[in-house]
């Protein structure tokens, strides 16, 4: 039977020193959480800091201007709650999950890679046997984490994320802390990839990541096959 997956999404809203905002890019939460609901389960939503989680003014358009899915995932009440009032990371207990599964947004890049807390619920979560989901810039909440023998959790892993390429596009490669790709192969994963904003994401074992916004329907849905069918 279906039970309940953990999100876990960055509280980081200032855009390095663009003085620009930034937080969670709304895409990336909105259509997983639909995809996880309709398969029957549960999401919880946790941060580093508790309260409210923003969302990148730059995923959001005005009311009836956006994707059905994020119109009907900001028009839900209970969506809207969960987000709005998330609950600390550091008091939540992953192995009472099926999986944990990390939005992106750029305001990942800044927390999720140093909060101790979160580093510790993803070592948990891998240690645990629990699939391990992220999209985009949502992956950067693995950089931290280490396997049981002390190594990278990546490492020797099929990975995906937001390319260098399109931080480049994007205009940020000098804004964001590290290039996240370039990250990720330093630590030894076995990064693949698509063009620039093509939906691509990759499964290793309990591991699903997914290069951008566009690959959020892709990595939900393999999150679901990895916890359908184990390998």
């Amino acid at each position: 039977m279906p039970g309940k997956i953990l999100f876990i999404a960055t509280s980081h809203t200032r855009l390095g020193n663009t003085g620009r905002q930034t937080g969670i890019w709304a895409e990336e939460i909105a259509v997983p959480y639909q995809i996880f609901a309709e398969a029957g389960y549960g999401v919880d939503i946790v941060s580093p800091k508790g309260g409210a989680a923003a969302f990148d003014p730059g995923s959001i358009k005005p009311a009836g201007q956006n994707s059905e899915v994020v119109e009907r995932f900001l028009s839900d009440p209970q969506a809207r709650q969960k987000v709005e009032h998330t609950q600390l990371v550091a008091n939540a207990n992953v192995v009472g999950y099926d999986a944990v599964f990390f939005p992106g947004g750029h305001g990942a890049m800044w927390d999720l890679p140093e909060d101790p807390h979160v580093t510790r619920a993803v070592e948990a979560a891998q240690a645990a046997g629990k699939v391990i989901g992220a999209v985009c810039h949502g992956v950067a909440a693995l950089v931290s984490a280490r396997a049981a023998d002390g190594r990278p959790m990546v490492s020797g892993k099929r990975v995906n994320s937001f390319t260098d390429d399109e931080e480049e596009a994007a205009g940020l490669s000098n804004v964001v802390p590290f290039r996240l790709e370039s990250r990720l192969r330093e630590l030894g994963g076995r990064f693949e990839k698509a063009p620039n904003w093509a939906s691509f994401a990759v499964r290793d074992g309990a591991l699903v990541t997914g290069q951008n916004p566009a690959s959020s329907a892709q990595v939900a849905r393999l999150v679901l096959q990895a916890l359908e069918h184990p390998e």
